[in-house]
């Protein structure tokens, strides 16, 4: 006797799952609309603007930890020298060179000028951070890790009172090659066209740098380098080449940070990147430190909660706020939003 066969039944949908990068870009809508709610549309393209420039700092930040596991406290002083040297590159080469004045009114020569300065300033700031890789990083690079974050320190403080020295303590003014007044309204906004300007720059630089580390043969030698320099070496990767060009494609993006900071707030001083590097820092390891993508949404991310704490009034706490951020991300993700737990190597 056979027993009858059950009726099949019918299969019942399951909850859908989403996606790691999917869970991601919902979670970056979501957190891009209630922020839009709580601080209007003037204030949102603010906060996008401080976002970018803290994200491309953070970009340095996170390459440079992702190669070698240094944290190159050096590198907020990196894009403090990197806005002197594009106020210095314009006032006294440039601009008298060209007979132009700022602002610049007429579109082909303000394109040239904004190509010239960034095609200077970030090559000479890439090669500044591959000096300082090879004379202050490179002889301890098998020290313990206390030297180099020691001497990381110190770099910074040599960079610092050089600026002192030359540029003096008070804030130097920068010119502002686009008109801060003019502007374009975008849904019931008043944004300048700097801002716009950053941000589209920030965005293109950061996609080039995702592009060039995904799709190229150095990107691959820097990415074997960062999972294992051991085994990247003996497969024919050449390490000081590889972490060199990390350092001046993280200083580079620090010195394009530097212009676009100049030409936004139209002054500097020394002391600019004690403040600006702690941001970019707390931005690398708030998104993921070694994660390029990690470092551009924690730049974002700092910049709308400073920006939202200051429209409510609390820009005395707008750093507080911030590092309790960090905490509570921490706190349930050690390793940072887009970060990953890895365990020590053998």
């Amino acid at each position: 006797m056979t027993t009858p066969t059950a009726a099949a039944s019918p299969r019942v949908a399951g909850p859908i799952r989403l996606g790691r990068n999917a869970r991601i870009a919902v979670a970056s809508v979501v957190f891009l609309a209630v922020f839009y709610a709580f601080i209007g549309p003037q204030q949102f393209a603010n906060a996008l603007t401080l976002g970018a420039i803290y994200a491309l700092i953070a970009l340095g930040y996170t390459m440079v930890y992702g190669i070698i596991e240094l944290i190159n406290f050096a590198h907020g002083d990196v894009f403090m020298t990197g806005s002197f040297v594009s106020m210095t590159l314009l006032t006294r080469i440039i601009l008298p060179v060209t007979g132009l004045t700022a602002p610049i009114r007429d579109i082909v020569p303000l394109l040239l000028v904004l190509l010239l300065v960034f095609a200077l300033t970030m090559p000479i700031m890439g090669l500044i951070g591959v000096t300082i890789e090879r004379f202050a990083y490179r002889p301890l690079r098998n020290a313990p890790r206390v030297a180099p974050l020691i001497t990381a320190i110190g770099v910074s403080f040599i960079l610092q009172n050089l600026a002192l020295i030359i540029f003096g303590p008070a804030s130097v003014n920068t010119p502002q090659l686009i008109a801060p007044e003019l502007s374009v309204n975008i849904a019931d906004a008043t944004v300048p066209y700097i801002n716009i300007f950053i941000f589209v720059l920030a965005i293109f630089l950061m996609v080039a740098l995702n592009q060039f580390v995904g799709r190229t043969r150095l990107g691959r030698a820097m990415r074997s380098t960062a999972q294992d320099r051991e085994a990247a070496q003996l497969m024919g990767v050449d390490l000081n080449l590889t972490i060199a060009i990390t350092f001046f494609i993280g200083s580079a993006l620090a010195g394009a940070a530097g212009v676009v900071w100049g030409l936004y707030l139209g002054s500097v001083k020394w002391d600019l990147g004690f403040n600006g590097g702690l941001k970019a820092f707390t931005a690398a390891v708030l998104g993921g430190i070694g994660n390029t993508t990690g470092a551009t949404l924690g730049g974002f991310v700092i910049g709308f909660i400073e920006v939202g704490a200051a429209s409510k009034g609390f820009s005395r706490w707008s750093e507080a706020i911030v590092f309790a951020a960090l905490i509570i991300v921490l706190v349930f993700r050690p390793a940072g939003i887009l970060g990953q737990q890895l365990g020590e190597r053998a």
